[in-house]
């Protein structure tokens, strides 16, 4: 199983986050471009902050049900690793405007979101296998890898 960064081990884990089901964050830019004034900002968020850890025990609890694995739960694939020094350790955002001037709020609970996304995945096996293969980290490296490095 990859979680959170490919295979290589869990970083941040009390780091926060606002998570946003993509789902969500599409009508809020619906909303923005047919509501929204001209030259204004508004951050769509959640308000689901949740640390990167509480977000990987619900996944692995989402995996367990979902997904059982014989060899026991998903829990046991957590490793913890070493962050970068640095590293950003909360993101969060103020969607204040966007529901009292839009009237916009995200529909979907952290957990339905999340489970709709895990759901979906899921059922993709064949796409999940297309973007974690050699091939494509391949591709990626060579288009994305080395640009802006020498600007």
């Amino acid at each position: 199983m990859i979680l959170v960064t490919g295979g290589a081990g869990f970083i941040g884990a009390n780091f926060v986050l606002d998570w946003l089901f993509v789902g969500d964050h599409t009508s809020g830019i619906r909303r923005v471009l047919e509501a929204g004034r001209v030259g204004e900002t508004y951050n769509i968020g959640g308000n689901n902050e949740r640390s990167n850890l509480q977000v990987v025990h619900t996944l692995c609890a989402l995996l367990d049900r979902l997904r059982p694995d014989p060899s026991g739960s998903y829990q046991r694939l957590i490793q913890f690793v070493t962050d970068r020094p640095g590293h950003d350790r909360r993101y969060a955002i103020d969607a204040t405007k966007i529901t009292t001037e839009l009237g916009w709020r995200p529909a979907h609970p952290f957990e339905s979101g999340l489970e709709q996304t895990v759901r979906w995945y899921l059922d993709h096996p064949s796409w999940v296998e297309r973007i974690t293969s050699g091939t494509y980290r391949q591709w990626m490296a060579t288009h994305y890898d080395a640009q802006g490095r020498d600007a």
